[in-house]
């Protein structure tokens, strides 16, 4: 397994819109073993592949407090919401900053396990907050987009700041 890079904002490569997969590989699936292992040493709960600069729908989750239940997503899409749920959410690609986000509180998504095979699961508060962000993810949008644009910028200048005293 390899520790992978994650892009931070305002990297424009964040804003890349991800492919969909076209064939479940032995690389699609050591990407998403890499993932999970860049995601838990982040730490995180949440990671898509266009976080690592690669651009195809892949998606990585573990929200379980032993980190032992790993979700792998390819090509995940929403098929049914419902609901409204407000949270604050935080980013391993925006370090270190946590806004309210509004949500569905409830989701219905399809996608395609590790080996290939297609499944459907419900989710609901954070597992569903956490699906939604990583598909942002995979749009080429960030949590950001949805706070005010003064704020929006307060933070682009401060992660640059930091990233130049690094």
């Amino acid at each position: 397994m390899a520790l992978l890079d994650i892009l931070e904002f305002p990297d424009s490569r964040l804003r890349t819109v991800a492919k969909p997969i076209k064939n479940v590989t032995p690389k699609i699936r050591q990407l998403a073993d890499d993932m999970l292992q860049t995601m838990y040493l982040a730490p995180g709960i949440g990671l898509a592949a266009s976080q690592v600069n690669v651009h195809q729908r892949l998606i990585v989750i573990d929200i379980s407090e032993e980190k032992n239940q790993p979700l792998v997503m390819i090509n995940p899409q929403i098929i049914q919401q419902e609901g409204s749920i407000e949270s604050d959410e935080g980013c391993l690609s925006v370090p270190g900053y946590y806004e309210p986000v509004s949500r569905y509180s409830s989701i219905r998504v399809t996608a395609l396990d590790q080996n290939g095979n297609p499944f459907e699961i419900e989710a609901e508060e954070l597992l569903a907050i956490c699906i939604q962000h990583e598909l942002d993810h995979l749009d080429g949008k960030l949590f950001v987009d949805f706070i005010s644009k003064t704020k929006r910028q307060l933070i682009r200048k401060k992660l640059l700041k930091r990233k130049k005293q690094n």
